[in-house]
């Protein structure tokens, strides 16, 4: 098969796929440019001249992640339950990163020392972060929660990394029906204590 010359959005956005591919085939120490370039049939030079270098080939990346999970967070339907709909929306994070243990890994914990995240790189997670604060905000508004809004999404995506990251690594139980039932508990203690009348009685 001849190897794709042109430097085209095409190409380019071939190249990510593969990258994410190889990512979540080799891992992280298994993951080079020159892999990518021969699994995605093009040059390491083409992937140079697409992305600069390594380091900007693993910020496509880390976007294209960022992409998946809000892809994933549209097809959550809206329902007149929000506080079932934030459980949803967390759920559907810790569905993102079962599936997707090393592009999340990527996303949320930095493990390229070539790569580091800076400001402007770190709006890639705007939209999902939004999509989390307007679910807290429903459920503050219905009062179901109390507190501020972006306080509360970020805490709950922190947990859900946490509790992902328990799980990909077998700590948090060998058979699904434990694993499902600390999940439970983690959310809905955490949800249970940002009810306005358990906030009260905290402050």
């Amino acid at each position: 098969m001849a190897r794709a010359k042109q430097r085209t959005p095409a190409l380019r956005n071939r190249v990510v796929e593969v990258a994410v591919a190889t990512l979540e085939d080799e891992g992280v120490s298994g993951f080079t440019t020159r892999t990518v370039a021969a699994r995605a049939d093009t040059s390491t030079n083409a992937v140079y001249e697409l992305f600069g270098d390594k380091s900007g080939l693993i910020r496509a990346v880390f976007f294209d992640g960022f992409r998946q999970l809000r892809e994933r967070f549209d097809g959550l339907a809206e329902s007149d339950d929000p506080r079932a709909d934030l459980l949803d929306a967390l759920q559907g994070a810790r569905g993102f990163v079962r599936a997707n243990p090393v592009l999340a890994e990527v996303m949320f914990l930095q493990p390229f020392a070539s790569f580091d995240p800076g400001p402007t790189d770190l709006e890639a997670g705007n939209a999902v972060r939004l999509f989390f604060v307007a679910r807290v905000r429903r459920a503050i508004d219905a009062g179901i929660l109390a507190g501020n809004e972006t306080d509360i999404a970020h805490v709950l995506l922190a947990l859900v990394q946490g509790l992902a990251a328990q799980e990909a690594a077998g700590w948090l139980g060998t058979s699904r029906s434990t694993i499902n039932r600390r999940w439970a508990l983690a959310l809905r203690a955490t949800l249970d204590g940002l009810h306005p009348s358990a906030a009260a009685s905290q402050w």
